[in-house]
Formats: C-alpha cells, structure tokens, sequence
C-alpha cells in the first residue's frame, strides 16, 4: 500500500473535491459585462455539478477537468505582482519597463474530477486500494495497492478494471504501468515482481510473467519501447531487462535480456526513446535508444540492431538521497529535429543532444546546463521549450529551456503526490535491497507522473490532477480577471514582440499575429481606463487621486505610442478622461517627457489647447518651454504661443516660434536687444534675468552664424547662407530702427562687447573659422574688424583687458596663413603704448597678461624688441621681460626677473632646478644660471633656506664653503645648514659634501647657540662629527647632557657620569635654594602652583638620566666599578636633603627621599644589599637611631630574601624529581626486550639463522625490523661512534624506517622522532653449542649503555611535555647572573609575563 509522505494532512475525499472544483474557464465567458455583486462561494460551489467537458487526449484541449487559478491555489508568478499600490505616494510616476518580464499564470492546475471521484469509489466500494501508479496514453490508466488497474477513457469513464483482488494478493500492488504507442496493450509491473500484460480492447489478460527477472525483487520501472514486441524493465535490485514478446502458433511467450546487472551499480531509472507520431520516421529511431540512471552514472544504449552503449556520463557530487530523472523530447536544433536527454540529479539539469552521423555513429553533444536551487525529484518535457520540475518540498516549477528563466512556481501540497518508498525497499518481498536505493526511495515518485502530447498528469493519494499550458488568451485573462492590468499589457506586448516564453494558441503569419495580439491590447486599455475612473477615490486628499492617475496614464500613453495609436490615445482615451479633472490635469502633464523625448512630436488642436491652458494655469513655464521647442509647429496656435511666451520670459520657445514658424530670425535678435542694451548703455548692471536673456542671445547668433537651429536641430540648407547675411547685416546696422537722438552708432556690435567682449570675439572667431572662398561673407568679416577698431580703439568704456583681447583676436586672425583682413600696424603700437603705461597701476596684472597672450600669438604682429623690453621694465611687466630673455637665451636674467617679481618669488627654485637638470642648454648657459644663483645666494635662503638647501645640494655641492661665507648671518647659516645636513631618502642620500666633517662641526656649533633642544638628536644620527671636537663644543657652551652622551659614546663612562652628576648637583642646590627663598614670603601651595614643578621636573630628568647611563654602563663593570657609579649619585641625593630649610622643608624632604628610595631601588639590581644598608646607616639623615623611615627598604629586602629561599628549595625539589623519574623511566625503556615482527632479515628476506652452525649477529629496532649485522654494514646504516672510554662503538639505524630520507643512516638529530627509531639498540649473538645444551637455543647479550641514541629518547621524551620543561626554566634563571643576588625586581625569562611554579606531577608516558 502506497503513503504519501504526510498521511495524517490527507483531506477526505469530499472535502478535497469541494475545495478544488472552480468556475470552468472559456474564451467566450471574457464577454460577459462585470457584474458589480461578485457571485458567492456557495452558489459557485451549486453550479458546478453538472459542467463537465469530454476531453480529447493529443490535443492542446485539457481532459474533463476543474481549472484551479490563483483564487483556489497557490500559484506565484514571477514579475507579476501588483506594483499599482495608490497609498505608496513616494513614487510620483509609474512608467513602463519594457525590459521586465512579467509571465502570468503560464500552468494550467485542474482536478481530473471523475477519475478522482471514481479511485476514491473503488477504494471504498470494492477494496481496490489507494492509488499507487499511473500512466497516460489514449487511455489513463491507474494501479492500486491491491493489485487492480483501473483503465479510463477520454470522458473520465471507468472503462475496464484489470485483475482482481486474488492476484492482488499472490502479486502485491501495482508499482509500474506502461502503454504501448497504439494503447492496445497495458503492461503492469507488482511489487513482488510478477509482470502482466492486458488487452485494451477487451480487457483480456493476455501474459503473466514470473522468470523474466531475479525472484525477490520488485518491479521499479516498466516501459514499452516504439516497438510493439519491445519492452523494458527495472527491478529493486537495479537490474535492468529486454522483454521481447514473442507469438508461436498462437503460444505467446516473453524473452528476457539481461542489459545491466545491479551487481555493477544499481539502476533506479530508465526511460526508453518513444517518438511522436511526427516523428515515427526519424532515423534515430531504428536504434531503439534506452537511457539508464544508476546511482552514480547515465548510460545511453541502443538496443538495435545489436546491443550497444553509446555513451556514459558520470553525476558530479550531489546529495546521496536526491533521486535520479531521465525525460527524453524532440527538440528543433538548428534547422533539424533531434532528440534531447534532461536528466538531473540533485538541482543541477543536464540536457545532451543526440545525433546520428552520416556514418551511422550516435554522436552525443552536451548542452548548457540549469542549475536551480532546489532538490528535484520530478522532470518532464510539457513542449520542446519547456519543462515542469517538482522538487522535495513538492513545489512545481516551470523553466523555460533557452532561457533558462522560471516562469511559475506553484505549490503541489493539495495533491498528496504518491511516492514510490515501499517498492524501492522492496517491503513486499522482505526488504532485501541496498541501503543507497532504499534512501534513493524516500524521495522516489516516478509512477505518481505522466506526461504525453503536452500533458502532465499528477497521481495523489485521492485524486488525479493535470497540467497543461495556457493559450496566449487565457494567460492575460487570468491577469485581467486578478485586475493586474499593467501586468496584462506588459505581458501582451511580450507576445506582440515576439519575446513571450511557453506561448501556445499564436500561428500564422506575423503581421497577423500582430494585428490580433494588438486589437486584444485595444481593448485592454479602454478597460483599464474604464476601471481607472471607477476606483479613483471621490473623496479625499487630492494627493492620492494624482498618484491614482501617475499609475494609470503614464501606462496608457506607453503602449498606445507603442502600438503607433495616438488615435486612440487622443481621442477615445483622453475624451473618457476629461471626465475626470484631476485625469485630465495628470494626462497632460505626463505628455511632457513624451515630447521632449520627441516619441510624440504633433498633438490635436484641442489638446494642445488645453495643455497651453494648464500648464499656463500651474505656473509650469519651464516645462512648457520644453514642450513647445520639441513639438511639431503645425499644431501651435502661433500668435497664440508667441504672445504666452514672451510674457512669461520663455525665450527659446519664442525663438523657436519665430525661427520654425515663420523663417524670421531678426525678430528675436531686435526683441531681446531692446531689454539689455539700455541698461548697458546707461552703464548700469544687469539683472540676473537680463543676464540669462544675453547669453542666450550670443548663443543664438552663434547657431544662426554656424547653420544650427536655435535651440536644437538644423536650419534649412537652403536657408543657411540667407540666414547668416541676414544676421550680420542685422549687427553692422548704424543704428537701430526706433532709435533716438543719443543713440551711438553701431549699437548693436556695442552692446555685445560691453555684455562679454571675450565671448562675442570668440563667437566672431568660430565664425571666421568658416569663410573660405565666399566673398561676401569676407566683405562682412573686414567690416565688422573695422567696426570694432573704431567703437573699441581710444575708448575710455573699455578696460584694458577687453582693447587687449580684440587685439588677440585680431593678432590671431591675421597669424593665420590665408588672412585676409587688413588692420593698420600702427595700431598695435597704440596698443602696446596703452598697456605699458608705467604711470597707470590699475589693473597691473590684467595689463600684463594681456600683453602676454598678445606676445604669445606672434605672428604678423612684430613688435621692437629693444623698445619692447624698455617698456616692460619700465612698467614692471616681467612676465614680459622673462618672454624676451627666453627668445634670447639670457637665462641668468630670468632669476633677476622673479626675484624681482614678489608674485612669483617662490617659483625660482622650480625655475633653476628644471634649467639645470633638464637636457636642451648649453653648459655656459648653466654655468651663467649658476653663477647667478651664487651671486643672490643670500636672497635664496632667506627666501627659502630648504629649497636652498636642495639646489645647493643637486647643482652646487663643490661650492658649498664659498655660500657659507657669503652668508653673513649665523641664523641664516644655521637654517641653511640644518636644511643640507638633515637625512634624506632615495638618490640623493648618499651625496658626500665636501668637508662634511667640518659642517656638521659648525652646524653642532650653532645648535648649542640657536636650538640646543636638537642637539641630542642630531648628535644621536649624524655620524660625521669627531668626537673630540663635538666635545670641546658642548663644553664650550655648556651642554652637559650632550657632553655626558658624547663621553659615553667615547667610553668614558666615568667622565659622562661626573658630567650629569655635577648637572644634578646644580639643580638640587637651586631647588633648595628656591626653597629657602619661597619658604620666607610665601606658602607651600603657592610654591607648588609657580616655579617649583619646572624645578623638579628638571631635577627628575636629570636623575632620569643619571640613573639610565648607571644602569646602561653597569653590566659590563666590576662590582667595584659599579659603587663608584651609584654611591656618589647616593650621596648627591642624601647631601641635598641635608640643605633643606625654611617653612617648606617637610614637603622638599618628602619629594627628595622619595627620589632617593628611587635610586635605591634602581641600584639593588646591581648593588649587594648589605652594601647599601651600610652606606644608608652611615649617613646622618638615616643613621639617627629611627629605622621608620627606612623600614620600607628593609622589609622589601626581606621579602625579596624570604622569595629567594621559597624558591631554590622548591625548584632543587623539582629538579630532583623530575631527573629520577625521567631516568627511571629511559632505563626501563631501554632494558625492555625487543620483539621481532617476522623471522626474516628485511634486507636479504631470508631467515635470521642461515646456517644451523653459523654465529651470525642480527639487530632488532624497536620499531620491530630485524636485520643481520653483514646486511646493514652492506647498506651503509652503521656508523662508528667515539666512545669516552675511546673505543670504537658501532651507531645503527633501521634501513627501513630511514628509507624516507633516501635509504641512508640519518644521524639521531636529523631522523624523525617515533617508532622507527630505536630507544636502544640491541646486538643479539645467535651460536650453536654442541654438547649439553639444547638444539636451536640462543643466548642474547644487550648492551644498555646511555649512548647518543638514548640521548634522542630523552629529548623523544622531552617533546611530550606541553610548554617548556622545568629544566630549561630553571637553566635561564641559573644563567641570567651567575654571580649576583637578585635585586627587588626580578628580570622575568624573555617571553614570559610571570614565572608561576608548577608544583603538578609530571605526566605519565604510555608504555
């Protein structure tokens, strides 16, 4: 009897039927109008009883069944929810993604509703058993437990029912049934192994089969091949058969073919090449192809014509339990029609295509591969192109092939699907299957799925279900039916484009096909909008209504532009949707990123109308400026727009109006002169909005001067040159037409040169750019030159900036080589007068630059350059003088022009390191550059000592004592030097200076006197002093602490030491001389609060510093030595407590003797303790008979004292022990007998006594090997040894164990410490005696000697501790001073915070 996994969730049959029957889905229900009551579930429920529908098998039509859409199942379909949200108002407009794919409910889920209400029946009625198998054909037919299969035609109709409970008995229940092509005969398959075969037509029992397999097992898979007499099978012990029915003189009989043994890896699938009736003919199929899944591999073999295997393809690794899936379909290919193996185990399909060649070879081709995030445990083919996966939490998925793209996921839990568990344990015939095929079988449900002519049929624990594809209808019905309107059209369009995945119901010819797809889009609009004012909220925030229309319209507008309607759009659309304002107001709003993207460039009279009117309304004048420059002219109410436009400053439309409208391209030019030119000619300033209208004026010319439309695309060829004459007859006019009595001339050119000269030049320039061989446009450039020479020359308006850029302009017009224009020389020399003016300071840099770029120009304008250069000197121009001495070479000159130039003062240095280092000048104009730097030296480094310093350094080492010498000011020289002699990185750190002993000396000089708080870090990194001289220096100026480190480093320890001790000294006297002085007049706090810290702070640096050169210098002294450092820094200390006095001396006293317990602490570490317990008694300041004061000292002694003792008693207790068991231990491994593994020498293989008379020696190892002593001598594994007796004594190593390293003898450091080597070597003697003592008997003689070998087993035995072995601890601290006693502070090892006594028993070493 076959279980569902989840037996206690099954429904009763009723109850199940109930749920699942829905409304019977036809194209023509989709014309009845919505009804505004929605039908309720009971009277649904009431009207369904007598809805049948016959169902033809080999047809797209499904069998007489319930559709179960998204309102009775749980079907998810990708990109097809609702996005439509009104209440999410964050996103203003909802437009149309072409790119996202929406599916829809692509799978059809219907409930077989006869057939299920007839296997309930039957298992209620006759006993007939749950339903365990099924297959599909012409016919359905379904196995149960109790070994009955129920045959059902096309109308559901229980046709036959084969067997009976009797056989269902002896035979055990269906578990594999198979139809032959022309469904005239039924196989069966029963667990406990039998096959039966059954005519269809009669019902009559035509074979039994019991041999044509091992007894014992069940039937897992049975399937008839194309061959009517063919079939294969499939046991529970991954065999599989070739039945081949055979008809003798009216006998029929079966004969079985073994094709592959389970003893080779068991089979759990097979799936035989069955062609449609198309495709009957194929030549592939004479081959009678069978593809098997074993548990680790695919086979393809051909039964015909001779038994053949035409490929194996092994799984990757995968899940043990997942279940292997083979689907074989015919799949177009490149023109041709092969077929294509799927088989998947685990989440990743495999699909192989398989052709025959022209030689007769099957060639087998690998595709891409699908990979899915899940466990499959069903695979089927529904067309070529598609494919319906079950995976183990039972969800159904619909992948399309090419794509590999899920379509839809559907939830299959209602089903109960039946799986296959008990047959692949074989229950029925005692369980005698492998472990790998019975977990195999938890998830196995190949009989519970059928499929056949684009048709899947499910089997459940009570019902029967089948899947099929939606037609193309259907699928946007099911949107339309949910209200999913966008995602209805979205999904329209896809077929419309041809982009659709699974699409069934679309053929004939494209353009029809189109046509029908957009006719169905028609009329998804009208009721989308239809339904759009419906639900719009009446009442409400006026927010949510717009964001109600942003979802709609914006949708509405996409896919009529799409379908090339704006018909529709414009008339029908938006004449439902002027019944709604706020729909109206939405609608023309969102035509603006239509137009502007220029995909709707003419819209309606009345239309255009109202977008005027309400973009007018809304104070939208930016967006209605965007919108009139991009639509078509014709459908613009000119004077209308015109008269909008230039009332609300919207220029480029007016401009466009003008220029596209009516081929008027001056008006607009005399419209916006009209504003900005009083201003400017009144010489006031512009607002920013005549600003705005100026610059789009200049770029209006500029397009009407180059051809270009203003302000997009391109003026009429045949206009372009009557537009440009136009123009420049229009700006050369002497005055303007309502001109008055003031009025200058040329007020045109005027205005623009005083609204941006530099802009209308550059506009004239790309101009002239243009004017080859035409000669009219010539005749206009040389007039518009003279036009601006006359307004612009001896004309106080303009700055000199603006008379100096038209003369760039006019220098760079007549540089070039087809000039044409004539401008009179002199005129340059006006302007070079003008500019050079040296009375005039306005304006000195603008002045300056000018003349630069004119310079720079050259060409025709050729100045004086004698007259030039006096001009710019005389002006202070030397950007200009620097331009004239690079034409000529001069260098040197160029230094005198920057520094001269406080602007440009510091880039000199750049100036003089890139002369000189670059290639390209001569050495005399390096020398020249040199020399000049030399010469302002002193102005350098004052400028910049560091940059100085690094030109000093690259170009002028050699005359590093000559700059020195001109610098007259010591800081000058000491910034100079400090810059030169600091440490530097890269090329240049190695650069020796000459007599750089000599300069490191000066620059320690003028530390001492200029920044002494550097002198110990320049003393502590350069290395180029000499010591004896640096010394004399520090002395000189009396820096102790720099004297004290140079003697030190000297190695006159002595001399540093007196040096900071009288330093110390002198700072102690102050401290309680400044205490005498405070102590009178003021108070403590107030001497705390003033000079007293920086008084101590110095007396603790300096005993700091007295104390670190103590104990630097008292490792390497005598013990002598070291009192002489430490007592006189005692005595210092304990002399200056004898000065103190006044109000104040407690508080000094107590800060003193806390700096002198510091020292005594520093000085126990290298000073024995009774030593300076005798020194402190002596004195009088501790020696008058109170030992409080020093009772701290004391007891710290005796505590240290006290911790000494704990310890070397402990640690010699340890010790001891540690030494005893480890001997203990070695001598018992060592004396403990050796036992051989085999009774043969491992090198020569024979036994270890040879001959019965000889006396050979042989070496046992502890790893066990054997050996005689001649072999081992052979193989070169002895070594001789020095004993301490200097004897000669023979070092062996196991030839075996030591094979690893090559087969030498290894030496005990170097082999791997274990079993292969030996803990003690023993020498056995093996000798025969004649008389008195027994045959074969042998003496043994072992030497025990503690050798180097059992100095490895220590170490062997060493290693097994975990951290370091009390030994090596106590070592350290035995060698860290061996003759001194510890101080206060005990140095810990190196790598230890604390040394912690382990007083734990050492561990046991296993035997």
């Amino acid at each position: 009897m076959s279980e569902s996994p989840d037996t206690g969730s099954l429904l009763s049959a009723s109850s199940q039927l109930n749920l699942m029957e829905v409304d019977t889905i036809d194209d023509k229900e989709f014309d009845i109008p919505q009804v505004d009551t929605p039908p309720t579930l009971e009277s649904i429920l009431n009207e369904l009883d007598d809805e049948e529908e016959p169902f033809v098998l080999e047809d797209t039509c499904v069998l007489s069944a319930d559709n179960m859409d998204a309102h009775s199942c749980d079907t998810s379909s990708l990109a097809s929810s609702d996005s439509g949200d009104p209440a999410h108002l964050k996103r203003k407009k909802r437009t149309v993604d072409l790119n996202t794919t929406v599916h829809g409910s692509v799978l059809r889920h219907s409930l077989l509703k006869g057939i299920s209400a007839q296997i309930v029946s039957a298992a209620d009625k006759v006993d007939a058993g749950l339903p365990t198998a099924i297959t599909v054909s012409g016919v359905i037919a379904v196995g149960t437990s109790h070994g009955l299969a129920l045959v059902f035609d096309t109308n559901q109709a229980l046709r036959l029912c084969l067997g009976t409970k009797t056989t269902g008995a002896e035979f055990g229940a269906v578990s594999a049934l198979s139809i032959n092509h022309d469904c005239s005969r039924l196989l069966c398959g029963f667990a406990k192994g039998q096959i039966t075969m059954w005519d269809l037509a009669n019902g009559k029992l035509l074979r039994t089969i019991t041999d044509a397999h091992p007894p014992g097992t069940a039937i897992l898979h049975l399937k008839f091949t194309d061959d009517p007499t063919l079939a294969v099978c499939n046991d529970s012990g991954g065999s599989v058969f070739e039945l081949a029915f055979r008809r003798v003189m009216g006998m029929r009989s079966c004969d079985s073919r073994c094709l592959f043994s389970g003893s080779k890896g068991e089979v759990c699938c097979i799936e035989p090449l069955r062609a449609p009736p198309d495709f009957r003919d194929h030549p592939i199929t004479h081959y009678s192809l069978l593809a098997m899944a074993s548990l680790t591999k695919i086979l393809v073999i051909g039964l015909k014509p001779s038994l053949k295997v035409w490929m194996t393809f092994p799984y990757s690794k995968s899940d043990p339990s997942s279940v292997p899936q083979l689907a074989w379909q015919f799949v177009p290919v490149q023109k041709t029609i092969n077929p294509v193996l799927a088989f998947c185990k685990g989440d990743t399909v495999h699909f192989l295509l398989v052709k025959k060649e022209e030689t007769g070879t099957i060639h087998v081709i690998k595709q891409r591969q699908l990979h899915l995030s899940c466990d499959i445990i069903s695979l089927s083919w529904i067309n070529s192109r598609t494919l319906v996966l079950v995976d183990s939490h039972e969800k159904l998925h619909v992948v399309d092939r090419p794509s590999q793209e899920v379509l839809e996921t559907q939830d299959l839990e209602q089903v109960q699907l039946v799986y296959n568990s008990r047959h692949f344990k074989s229950l029925a015939t005692g369980g005698n299957v492998s472990q790998a095929l019975a977990l195999v079988g938890e998830k196995a449900c190949y009989q519970s799925v059928s499929s056949y002519a684009g048709q899947i049929v499910y089997l459940g624990t009570k019902s029967a279900h089948i899947m099929t594809l939606r037609n193309w209808r259907e699928r946007i019905d099911c949107l339309l039916k949910q209200e999913h309107f966008v995602e209805a059209l979205s999904l329209a369009w896809s077929f419309h484009e041809g982009t659709a995945k699974a699409v069934v119901g679309l053929f004939g010819d494209p353009v029809k096909r189109k046509g029908v797809i957009a006719d169905k889009m028609v009329e998804i609009l009208c009721q989308f909008t239809e339904h759009a004012l419906k639900k719009c909220p009446e009442h409400g925030k006026i927010q949510v209504m717009e964001q109600h229309f942003h979802d709609v319209v914006p949708v509405l507008v996409d896919y009529c532009l799409l379908l090339q309607r704006a018909d529709l759009l414009f008339n029908q659309l938006y004449s439902r949707l002027l019944e709604n304002s706020v729909a109206k107001g939405v609608f023309l709003e969102c035509l603006e990123s239509y137009i502007v993207t220029e995909r709707l460039g003419h819209l309606t009279t009345p239309i255009m109308k109202d977008l005027l009117a309400h973009y007018h309304g809304n104070g939208m004048m930016d967006s209605l400026e965007r919108c009139i420059v991009h639509l078509d002219i014709t459908s613009l109410d000119i004077q209308q727009v015109v008269r909008v436009c230039w009332e609300n400053q919207l220029y480029d439309a007016m401009m466009y109006v003008f220029t596209s409208g009516m081929n008027d391209y001056i008006t607009p030019m005399e419209k916006l002169f009209a504003v900005i030119g009083p201003p400017l000619g009144e010489g006031r300033s512009l607002t920013d909005e005549e600003v705005v209208m100026g610059n789009k004026l200049l770029v209006y010319i500029s397009c009407c001067l180059a051809g270009r439309a203003y302000p997009l695309g391109e003026i009429p060829e045949d206009l372009v040159i009557q537009v440009k004459n136009q123009v420049f007859e229009f700006l050369i006019r002497l005055h303007s037409a309502d001109s008055s009595e003031e009025e200058e001339v040329f007020p045109f050119i005027r205005t623009l040169l005083h609204f941006d000269t530099r802009e209308f030049l550059n506009v004239l320039a790309m101009t002239f750019e243009d004017f080859k061989n035409d000669k009219q446009a010539l005749e206009y450039q040389q007039r518009i030159v003279d036009i601006l020479l006359q307004v612009m020359v001896d004309n106080p308006d303009f700055t000199p900036s603006q008379v100096g850029g038209l003369f760039t302009f006019l220098a760079r017009q007549l540089a070039k080589p087809d000039n044409t224009l004539f401008v009179n020389r002199k005129l340059f020399d006006q302007v070079l007068e003008f500019l050079c003016c040296p009375d005039d300071d306005s304006r000195h840099t603008e002045r300056q630059q000018v003349l630069l770029e004119l310079l720079h120009v050259g060409g025709v304008v050729q100045f004086n350059e004698e007259r030039l250069l006096a001009l710019a000197e005389k002006a202070k121009f030397y950007q200009i003088c620097e331009f004239l001495y690079e034409k000529r070479h001069l260098y040197d000159r160029i230094i005198d022009c920057y520094l001269r130039d406080s602007l440009r003062k510091g880039e000199i240095f750049s100036y003089i390191h890139n002369l000189l280092s670059m290639p390209g000048y001569s050495p005399e104009e390096k020398q020249a550059v040199k020399g000049k730097a030399l010469q302002h030296i002193q102005e350098l480094v004052t400028l910049d000592p560091a940059k100085s310093a690094d030109i000093v350094l690259f170009h002028l080492t050699g005359e590093v004592q000559q700059i020195i010498s001109q610098l007259q000011d010591d800081e000058l020289i000491f910034k100079f030097l400090s810059c030169l002699l600091e440490p530097r990185e890269g090329h240049h750190s190695q650069t020796a200076l000459p007599r750089e002993r000599d300069l490191h000396e000066l620059q320690l000089d003028l530390l001492c006197r200029f920044a002494p708080e550097q002198l110990l870090s320049f003393l502590q990194t350069s290395q180029h002093y000499r010591l004896e001289e640096a010394i004399q220096i520090t002395q000189k100026h009396h820096h102790n602490e720099a004297t004290a480190y140079l003697l030190e480093k000297k190695g006159d320890v002595h001399g540093a030491f007196t040096v900071l001790l009288e330093t110390l000294k002198d700072r102690l006297c102050f401290l309680t001389a400044e205490q005498d002085t405070r102590g009178g007049g003021g108070g403590g706090d107030r001497w705390q609060d003033d000079g007293g810290d920086s008084t101590l702070t110095r007396v603790k640096e300096s005993l700091n510093d007295i104390i670190s050169l103590c104990q630097r210098s008292s490792h390497s002294l005598y013990e002598q030595q070291r009192e002489v450092l430490w007592f006189p820094l005692l005595e210092a200390m304990m002399d200056s407590q004898k000065q103190i006095k006044g109000s104040n001396a407690k508080q000094t006293s107590e800060v003193l003797k806390e700096l002198t317990m510091k020292v005594l602490n520093c000085m126990s570490s290298f000073i024995p303790l009774p030593a300076i317990i005798q020194r402190i008694l002596q004195d009088p300041v501790y020696g008058k008979g109170k030992l409080a004061e020093i009772q701290g000292l004391i007891l710290g002694m005796l505590d240290t004292f006290n911790y000494e003792q704990t310890l070397l008693e402990t640690t010699t207790s340890l010790l001891n022990h540690d030494l005893h068991w480890s001997l203990a231990h070695l001598r018992a491994a060592v004396t403990r007998g050796l036992h051989p593994r085999q009774d043969h020498c491992n090198i020569c293989l024979q036994q270890y006594k040879r001959r019965q008379d000889s006396a050979e020696e042989i070496i046992v190892f502890s790893c066990g090997h054997l050996y005689h002593v001649q072999c081992l001598q052979q193989k070169d594994c002895g070594r001789s040894l020095s004993s301490h007796q200097q004897q000669q004594q023979q070092r062996w190593s196991c030839y075996k164990c030591s094979s690893s390293h090559g087969g030498k003898a290894v030496s005990s450091t170097e082999t791997k410490r274990g079993r292969s080597t030996s803990l003690a070597q023993n020498r056995v003697t093996s000798m025969h005696h004649d008389a008195g003592a027994e045959a074969h008997r042998k003496k043994f003689f072992v030497e025990a000697s503690l050798d180097p070998q059992q100095e490895q087993s220590w170490d062997q035995l060493r290693c097994l501790y975990r951290g370091p072995s009390r030994l090596s601890i106590l070592s350290e601290l035995s060698h860290c001073h061996s003759n001194e006693r510890a101080g206060l502070l005990i140095t810990a090892r190196p790598g230890a915070e604390s040394l912690q006594l382990k007083l734990s028993p050492p561990p046991l070493l296993e035997e």
